[in-house]
């Protein structure tokens, strides 16, 4: 087994993660390495293990040694480019990762565009690019077809693909290959990241990712360090479960139960009409008028943003949600999560689970309806 090659952390970081009582994990300091050697980069990592960071660390070191950004011309435009499928994870990681900017002192401008994003900013943003823009494969997808992109974007230097496994393999996973292949016309020596916690076979990844007609040729491969185990539990109803319509109603008193006695709890179902009948189920026997919301694509992008505020500020007791809220969101007070009906493959299974306790060498706790 060959030894993992690490690079250490400029002082200014290094501080940082010592004021707040870190140590870097071994597989930020790898990804350091890797673009220092400006080799693409997958790294898949359990829950919580600090992936996102792991894969912004090598633009904010960049970013934080370049000294003034110039206002026109070379070194103006787009540093960073994040791409990932879910809006509600770019607005998470926009958040999440002005922290450190902040804290630091940094001055990296970030920014993100989703298809909730307002004209006149998607307008702004063409104009003035941000160091660090924070988007979609099908905002991506819209970039390309501009004719001012190949501009736009010659000073990137870096994508990250968050949550890559949901999507490679599909026809967003095309377009996006596509999108990048268009990218590293513009932009030849533009790095390749992307980030995971769920990958049965890295080296298909990694072969998808390699701009390099030889597959995978370039793309180092990081492990992170495996995680605490999860506690998952199934709840054995005593409720009547009827013959047919298994909508998970027999078991409402249950899960308002576990939910009252839990922290902030994510409730998953598979579709937006079961999310929004267990919510009303919920809210038809709330005796205690716990703060319970819904969270699903069909709604309002400005009640969505309250719902993810709300979660933010630990104002709520329990979330009803879909595949909105399943993918790398970073809610680290999420007690328990409990999901109603199958789930439509493991893996999903297996995201959803993480987002509670959404910390390295913590258990996240589920419960099975």
């Amino acid at each position: 087994m060959t030894t993992p090659i690490t690079a250490p952390l400029p002082p200014l970081f290094a501080d940082w993660f010592a004021g707040r009582g870190w140590s870097p994990r071994r597989h930020q300091l790898e990804m350091v390495a890797a673009a220092q050697a400006g080799q693409h980069a997958l790294l898949v990592a359990p829950t919580g293990g600090g992936k996102t960071l792991a894969g912004f660390l090598p633009s904010l070191i960049d970013l934080a040694e370049r000294g003034p950004r110039p206002q026109t011309g070379p070194g103006s435009g787009v540093h960073t480019l994040y791409l990932s499928p879910l809006k509600a994870l770019t607005t998470d990681v926009e958040r999440n990762l002005m922290t450190p900017i902040r804290e630091i002192g940094l001055n990296i401008h970030v920014e993100s565009r989703t298809g909730d994003t307002k004209q006149s900013k998607k307008q702004r943003q063409r104009d003035f690019p941000p160091d660090i823009l924070l988007t979609t494969p099908e905002q991506l997808a819209l970039f390309c077809a501009w004719e001012g992109a190949r501009d736009y974007f010659a000073d990137l230097k870096c994508v990250v693909l968050d949550e890559v496994h949901a999507i490679w393999s599909g026809k967003r996973g095309d377009l996006l290959a596509l999108g990048l292949a268009r990218l590293q016309t513009f932009a030849p020596g533009m790095r390749r990241v992307a980030l995971s916690a769920t990958v049965d076979d890295p080296q298909k990844i990694a072969d998808w990712l390699s701009p390099s007609p030889t597959r995978g040729e370039g793309v180092r491969i990081v492990l992170g360090d495996p995680g605490a185990p999860p506690v998952v539990d199934v709840l054995v109803s005593e409720g009547r479960v009827p013959w047919a319509g298994h909508t998970g109603v027999h078991a409402i008193p249950e899960v308002y139960d576990a939910i009252r006695r839990a922290g902030l709890s994510l409730i998953f179902v598979n579709t937006r009409w079961q999310a929004e009948f267990v919510f009303q189920s919920l809210w038809a026997i709330n005796e205690d008028d716990l703060p319970i919301a819904l969270h699903h694509g069909s709604l309002a992008a400005e009640q969505r943003r309250k719902v993810e505020a709300a979660m933010a500020r630990g104002d709520l007791k329990a979330v009803v949600c879909t595949s909105t809220l399943d993918l790398g969101i970073d809610w680290g007070d999420v007690d328990l999560v409990i999901h109603v009906g199958a789930p439509k493959g493991a893996s999903r299974l297996a995201q959803r689970i993480g987002r509670a306790n959404h910390r390295l060498d913590e258990p996240s706790r589920a419960l099975l309806v």
